[in-house]
């Protein structure tokens, strides 16, 4: 068994943590730029969650949501074209920039030539327009993909060694406050009555801002920042031997070793499973909520509290969370959720107990920061754990492809039980008609005929609530001394060997098996 201290990313020491703690010094430039590139990224991820919320208020069904989640699987289909951006590029724009500034410059073109159709495509009269809407923030989003590939590539070259793990505080923080601008602020923002309550001395039928107006500003802030890490930010070459440049051809043959890789294939399946547990809670709960009466905008300005807390916790607990064995926190974090997560139905089932009026108890309040707050701090916890998993674990000779596949997995893990729960609620949600039992009320048109009131009698979302619940307490036995198991692992097991270094082991174990051979046969004699 390896011990802490020899574990390592690349088959090199781990710094203790007193030792990072002095070694950062020398990398402060690096981390403020990745949290800034970061930072940049979640801006494109914050407007694209709250349109669901938009969405949602303006009458969208459950189906309309599973439709617009498509939106989140481009960044579980950047592996396809990681290996492009990790092999092609120009020596001399520097092979992450050869991507960065483009793909940035694109985004905020991109952001400012739709800025002028995404306000009429969600006030059209005869609803929102899900499809085009979809369309337009997938296409958005594979950018943004495309940069996070760019981003986690250069955060392994362009931090040393000792500090490699701060690349997962990095990546959390600065999402976390790309996504803060435009999700919590533009959802408040955005709202008439938050606007007309704290903003305003005469109050208007619309917000400060829309989402057109908030793609136009952002975009020209995509143009302008990406100029000045153009001509300001310059690229190190890495050691040769660090990270070797491969043809197109040659990296998609290292992703296909990757992924046969034991270690590998065993973390995917753990990683594709995970988030079962949590995915009928993570995708219904809070639209439900709109659904009782919250109005988004409260939504959003309540939760906001959450944001310090969160990141304060990021800090303190940091070196925790990006320690020796930062998947040992993580399956701590994951029991703590579960539990948390059953708090999130009951606090929905008894919402409408507690909105009778329009003055809504502060108690209500203080319930949601509590139960909300919990699941997205534990979330977050995670992520940065997973991520410093990521980056100690990954084979800096493909650096850009590895951590692409790590978090691709990651993302496809979340991603596709959200979409199944969201489409799986309205099938097995059953209603009926007070005034007619044959009605039962399962589209939009037949509860528009329905002269009494649609009645619940079973509420999908409870059912995928108690299904999930049974999963996860079931993955928990396998799950525990799987990652156990993985940590273990010599940091060699997760590295690509070369075809040269192959036939040699090969050749060394021919050798050893025939001396072995020889020897038996002289001791026989």
């Amino acid at each position: 068994m390896i011990t802490p201290e020899e574990r390592s990313l690349n088959g090199q020491k781990v710094h203790s943590t007193s030792k990072k703690d002095a070694l950062l010094k020398g990398d402060l430039g690096s981390v403020g730029l990745l949290m800034f590139l970061y930072m940049l990224q979640g801006i494109p991820l914050g407007l694209a969650s709250a349109v669901p919320m938009i969405l949602q208020s303006k009458g969208a069904s459950y189906n309309d949501q599973a439709m617009y989640s498509i939106t989140t699987w481009p960044f579980s289909m950047k592996l396809l074209w990681a290996p492009i951006v990790d092999s092609v590029y120009s020596k001399r724009f520097g092979r992450r920039k050869s991507w960065l500034v483009p793909i940035q410059f694109l985004i905020g073109v991109f952001m400012l030539g739709l800025s002028s159709y995404a306000d009429a495509w969600l006030d059209d009269p005869a609803g929102p327009r899900v499809v085009i809407l979809t369309v337009f923030f997938f296409v958005l989003k594979t950018l943004t993909a495309t940069q996070d590939v760019v981003v986690d590539g250069w955060a392994l070259t362009m931090l040393s060694r000792e500090n490699i793990g701060y690349a997962a505080i990095c990546n959390s923080m600065g999402q976390t406050a790309g996504f803060i601008l435009s999700f919590y602020v533009f959802i408040a923002l955005e709202s008439a009555d938050f606007c007309n309550a704290y903003l305003r001395s005469e109050p208007l039928p619309y917000g400060v801002v829309t989402l057109s107006s908030f793609l136009h500003y952002f975009g020209w802030v995509f143009l302008a920042t990406t100029t000045l890490v153009w001509i300001l930010k310059k690229e190190r070459a890495p050691p040769p031997d660090e990270e070797p440049v491969l043809g197109i051809l040659e990296t998609y043959k290292q992703l296909v070793r990757i992924m046969r890789l034991p270690a590998v294939q065993k973390f995917a399946i753990f990683m594709l499973t995970m988030s079962i547990s949590f995915s009928a809670c993570d995708s219904i709960s809070w639209l439900k909520l709109l659904r009782v009466g919250l109005a988004r905008e409260k939504f959003a300005l309540v939760t906001t509290v959450i944001i310090p807390v969160k990141l304060s916790l990021l800090l303190i607990f940091s070196k925790r969370l990006t320690g020796e064995e930062p998947m040992n926190t993580f399956m701590k974090i994951y029991r703590f959720r579960m539990v948390i997560s059953l708090f999130a139905p009951v606090y929905i089932w008894a919402s409408p107990f507690m909105i009778r009026t329009n003055e809504i108890p502060l108690y209500f309040y203080a319930l949601l920061i509590l139960i909300y707050g919990s699941i997205h701090v534990s979330q977050y916890s995670m992520f940065a754990a997973k991520s410093a998993f990521f980056a100690r674990s990954s084979d800096p000779a493909v650096g850009g492809t590895y951590m692409t596949l790590m978090n691709t997995l990651n993302i496809v893990g979340y991603s596709w039980p959200n979409s199944l729960v969201l489409l799986l609620v309205d099938p097995l949600t059953f209603k009926s008609c007070s005034t007619d039992s044959e009605n039962t009320c399962a589209t939009k048109e037949l509860a528009e005929e329905c002269a009494g009131e649609c009645l619940t009698h079973v509420d999908g979302y409870y059912v995928l609530i108690a299904a999930c619940t049974v999963f996860g307490l079931l993955w928990l036995r396998w799950a525990l001394p799987t990652i156990r198991e993985l940590q273990k692992k010599d940091p060699q097991e997760w590295k690509v060997k070369k075809r040269q270094q192959e036939k040699l082991e090969q050749s060394d174990s021919r050798r050893t098996t025939n001396k072995t051979v020889t020897q038996k046969l002289l001791n026989g004699a």
